[in-house]
C-alpha cells in the first residue's frame, strides 16, 4: 500500500501531532508500505530525504498566517506525490492540506485524522468554514483521536457512520517509574520535602495551567507546581506566579529532553492537566504520566482528556477554569498517599490495556484496509 502523509510540520519539530505522524508513517514504513511525508519546512527551502525508511518532503514556507504556514511549492508536490497513492492521510488541522488535497489530490482514498477542531482562530473558520464542511463531506473515512470527541465535534459529529476512532498509543516500558530519576529531578529542583503537581508540554493558553498557578494560594505551602516545557504563555504565566505572590512555588523547568521525560514524570506526585479549552483533544502527555504510575488531575472539556483518566479510577476530573474545586482535588490528593497510589496502579494498568503503540498501530492498519477494501 501506498500512503502519503499531509500536514504542517515533522520532527524535530516538537508536538503531538507531528510525533504521531512520524510514529505512523515510520511503522507503516517498517511494516513494508511505501509511506510518504508531505510538510512545509521551516524557511524558504524545499528538501527531500528519506528518514527511516520514510521518504520526507518539506515544502519551503513562505509565511505563517495564524500559526499556519503557507508554501507555494506545496501544491505541486502534493498532486505528484498522491499521484497513484492509495490512500492520503490528512492531519487536522492544517487548512492548506486540507484543501489542497480535496483540490488537487490524486490517491484513491482520503483518510481525515482529526485531531482537534480549530478553536481559538475564529476569522479563520468564517473564511475556511464552509470549505472545511466540504472537505468533511467528502472524505472516504475520519479518525477522531476518541468517542468524545467525535460526539461534540459540531464537524464530524454529523459523520458518525464514516468515522473510526483511535486513540494514541505510547510504549509502556519506555515510561516506568524510576525511582533515581524521582531523587535527581527533586534535588534538582529543590523541591525534595515538597508535593509536585507537574505538568509538562507546551505553554499554549489552553493547557490552564493559569489555573494551576491560581489554585496554589489555597493549597498548603508544600505543595509546589513543576511545570516543564517552553511556550508563548511562559512569561504570562511566570507574571501571573509573581502577582499571586507564589511565585516560590511555581517551578518553570524550560525544556525537557525525551531522554528526561521518564524522570520529570516519576519526580510528580500527581500530573495535572488543567485544560481549558476542547483545543487539548486528547494529551498524549496524560499517557506518559500514567504509564509512570502517576495519579491524574485533570478537566472535563468534552474532549479525550476525562475519557483517559477517568474520574476516581485513575484520578480526578473537575470542571475547567475553576481554581477552587481544583485546589480542592490537589489537596485530596495530598492529603491521602494510598489513594494516590491506588490511583497511579489503576492508571498504569488502563495504558498497559487500552493506549499501547502497537493497538493504535493496529487499528489505523485496520482502517486502511477497510477503506482500501470499498
Amino acid at each position: 500500500m501506498y500512503i502519503v502523509h499531509i500536514y504542517k510540520d515533522y520532527p524535530p519539530v516538537l508536538g503531538g501531532i507531528e510525533n504521531c505522524v512520524q510514529w505512523f508513517a515510520e511503522a507503516f514504513a517498517a511494516r513494508g508500505h511505501d509511506v510518504s511525508v508531505l510538510v512545509t519546512a521551516l524557511d524558504a527551502h524545499t528538501t527531500e530525504n528519506i528518514e527511516n525508511g520514510v521518504h520526507v518532503i518539506r515544502t519551503g514556507r513562505q509565511i505563517s498566517v495564524q500559526s499556519t504556514p503557507l508554501s507555494l511549492a506545496m501544491p505541486a508536490w502534493l498532486a505528484r506525490l498522491t499521484q497513484g497513492a492509495d490512500i492520503a492521510h490528512v492531519h487536522v488541522p492544517f487548512p492548506p492540506g486540507e484543501a489542497l488535497n480535496m483540490w488537487g489530490g490524486k490517491a484513491r482514498y482520503t483518510v481525515l485524522h482529526w485531531h482537534s477542531d480549530v478553536v481559538r482562530q475564529k476569522s479563520l473558520l468564517r473564511i475556511y468554514g464552509p470549505l472545511l464542511r466540504r472537505v468533511v463531506a467528502r472524505a472516504d473515512h475520519i479518525i477522531p483521536t476518541s468517542d468524545a470527541y467525535m460526539h461534540t465535534s459540531p464537524w464530524i459529529s454529523p459523520y458518525a457512520g464514516k468515522c473510526t476512532a483511535i486513540p494514541f498509543g505510547i510504549d509502556p516500558a519506555m515510561f516506568a517509574p524510576d525511582p533515581e530519576g524521582r531523587l535527581r529531578v527533586r534535588e534538582k529542583f529543590k523541591v525534595s520535602d515538597k508535593f509536585v503537581l507537574l505538568s509538562l508540554g507546551r505553554l499554549r493558553y489552553y493547557k490552564g495551567l493559569d489555573d494551576l498557578i491560581r489554585a496554589l494560594p489555597a493549597l498548603p505551602d508544600d505543595c509546589v507546581a513543576l511545570i516543564g516545557g517552553l511556550g508563548p504563555m511562559l512569561a504570562d504565566w511566570q507574571a501571573l506566579a509573581q502577582q499571586l505572590g507564589v511565585a516560590n512555588r511555581v517551578i518553570f523547568a524550560g525544556d525537557v529532553s525525551a531522554a528526561d521525560l521518564t524522570a520529570f514524570y516519576s519526580a510528580g506526585d500527581c500530573y495535572a492537566i488543567p485544560a481549558n479549552s476542547r483545543a487539548e483533544a486528547f494529551g498524549i502527555a496524560i499517557l506518559e504520566a500514567m504509564a509512570c504510575g502517576l495519579p491524574i488531575l485533570s478537566t472535563e472539556v468534552g474532549t479525550a482528556t476525562s475519557w483517559i483518566n477517568q474520574h476516581e479510577v485513575t484520578g480526578l476530573v473537575v470542571p475547567p477554569q475553576a481554581p477552587g474545586e481544583l485546589a480542592a482535588a490537589a489537596l485530596r490528593l495530598h492529603s491521602d498517599s494510598a489513594l494516590r497510589a491506588r490511583f497511579g496502579s489503576a492508571a498504569r494498568q488502563r495504558v498497559r490495556t487500552n493506549f499501547t503503540r502497537e493497538l493504535m498501530i493496529d487499528r489505523l492498519a485496520a482502517v486502511y484496509e477497510a477503506v482500501a477494501a470499498g
